[in-house]
């Protein structure tokens, strides 16, 4: 696995990662104010039955009042009984007790005179101002003594008392609603949904218009079903809502961190495809010098052989170097046509292969450099593999032994195998590569040379796993002590 595609699959695990933690920090969120309005709408549907419940006390209070004043003419019109006298004391001190217990104001008229309660407002007439301010009950019409009477009477100061709380009660309630401490944006509005009884956390600019208020409605409905409330007045009320402001923020924040890891990867495999471009431009010109590298060898040594043959008898001995020189013209040829396709593998004795890519290099090293074979004789050692390609790999891996060994010491190819796996191991006594490199050897540009390319083992490593579907890799290394490669390649079935 490449180091780009190591970097890119982290890349995307991060930013996935990432995406994940936010959304689940923004779930967590988002259920945290979806929690905190439906508390607010519970609170709000809990304390309209309070309220309800109140008026239904009111109500209640209001008709025990009425009773009273009931109960109270009856005791009056008990006046006109023939056996009243002798309980007459107990009827007037049953009815002040009445009109004492239930603070109540009252007003007893004949013909448009008052005759009583209050006392300061007896002889007077029954005027339109107190007309008006005690026609807030129905009266009650009797008679006593053949004279008619009516009673009017006003609410209680209990009750006014209640009343007066009931209704801060309701102003209260809708306040509550409007300015919520959750910052709900909410509008409560009568039961044509026509009339804003109460706002909250909405701008006038936003409602003003009958259109922008039943747009605004419609889209609340949409996002939560509107609560039916009663008001002190009897009046039904709805209450719309929408979610908090943080809330809709916290449900577009896993789109947006969507977005940027969409971002991250794109700009990511942009980068490495720049860089895989750039990589591709280096091997590029690091093959055009590995070609001037590798025709370097046979056409010195065709030139060397043109300066000794000028002049002298031609032997055969001269002719078959040369043809060697020629033969391995036309190898290099091979080798690089092979680049960039699938070559083709056939049944080879890689023991064979090997030595005769060592035979060549032997014949054109310092003579300082000693080679050593270890092949069993009595084993054959068949694999399929591209001739061409393969002796290219063995001989990058010995250019490179020579220059570590600085053209001087030893070589050494040790060929071994088992049932399923032959076994090369390539070894040199030259100065070994430091810990801290051997992790980058096969990449491609990586080189120690002063005037290397860093080509040559990443083509090894190409050839090898790509092509042949085996593996190269360094087996050991001890700088000052020498390094050992060794190639793992598949036997024929």
């Amino acid at each position: 696995m490449s180091k780009k595609f190591i970097v890119l699959t982290v890349t995307i695990i991060v930013a996935f990662a990432a995406l994940w933690q936010t959304n689940r920090v923004a779930s967590q969120i988002r259920d945290s104010e979806a929690s905190k309005i439906r508390l607010w709408a519970s609170a709000i549907s809990q304390k309209a039955q309070l309220v309800n419940t109140t008026e239904q006390f009111f109500l209640q209070v209001a008709q025990d009042e009425h009773r009273k004043m009931e109960m109270y003419t009856n005791i009056l019109q008990s006046f006109n009984s023939p056996n009243m006298n002798s309980d007459l004391n107990f009827s007037l001190a049953y009815v002040n007790y009445i009109i004492d217990s239930s603070k109540t104001e009252i007003l007893i008229v004949n013909n448009d005179s008052i005759i009583t309660v209050p006392q300061e407002l007896s002889g007077q007439k029954l005027n339109d101002t107190l007309l008006s301010e005690f026609s807030a009950n129905p009266p009650f019409h009797y008679k006593i003594w053949g004279m008619p009477m009516t009673l009017y009477y006003k609410e209680s100061i209990i009750y006014s008392n209640l009343r007066h709380a009931l209704d801060q009660l309701g102003e209260s309630f809708l306040s509550e609603i409007t300015n919520n401490s959750v910052f709900v944006p909410v509008i409560i509005v009568d039961s044509r949904r026509c009339d804003i009884i109460g706002l909250g956390n909405i701008e006038n600019s936003e409602v003003d218009t009958p259109e922008k208020l039943a747009a605004r409605l419609s889209r609340m409905e949409n996002s939560n079903q509107p609560i039916e409330i009663l008001l002190p007045d009897d009046r039904r009320a709805y209450v719309y809502y929408e979610d908090t402001p943080l809330l809709r923020a916290v449900q577009l924040a896993p789109v947006l961190y969507i977005f940027i890891a969409l971002v991250l990867v794109i700009v990511s495999y942009n980068l490495f495809r720049t860089a895989h471009t750039m990589e591709q431009n280096r091997i590029w010109v690091g093959m055009a010098k590995e070609t001037a590298h590798q025709l370097g060898t046979p056409i010195s040594s065709l030139l060397a052989w043109t300066e000794y043959l000028r002049g002298k008898t031609f032997e055969d001995s001269y002719a078959e170097e040369v043809r060697k020189d020629l033969s391995r013209l036309e190898t290099i040829t091979h080798r690089f046509s092979k680049i960039g396709s699938v070559p083709e593998l056939k049944e080879e004795n890689v023991k064979e292969v090997i030595q005769n890519a060592i035979t060549y290099l032997q014949n054109r090293s310092s003579r300082k450099v000693k080679f050593v074979t270890t092949f069993p004789d009595d084993e054959e050692f068949i694999a399929p593999i591209n001739s061409y390609l393969f002796e290219w790999v063995i001989e990058n891996i010995c250019k490179n032994a020579i220059d570590a060994m600085n053209g001087a010491g030893t070589f050494s190819i040790v060929l071994s195998q088992d049932a399923r796996q032959i076994y090369i191991d390539l070894s040199d006594t030259g100065k070994g590569i430091p810990q801290s490199m051997q992790k980058h050897i096969f990449e491609s540009g990586f080189t120690t040379k002063q005037r290397g390319w860093g080509l040559g083992l990443s083509l090894a490593r190409r050839i090898i796993n790509d092509y042949h579907r085996g593996k190269i890799y360094l087996k050991y290394s001890v700088p000052g002590q020498g390094s050992t490669f060794r190639i793992v390649l598949k036997k024929s079935k």
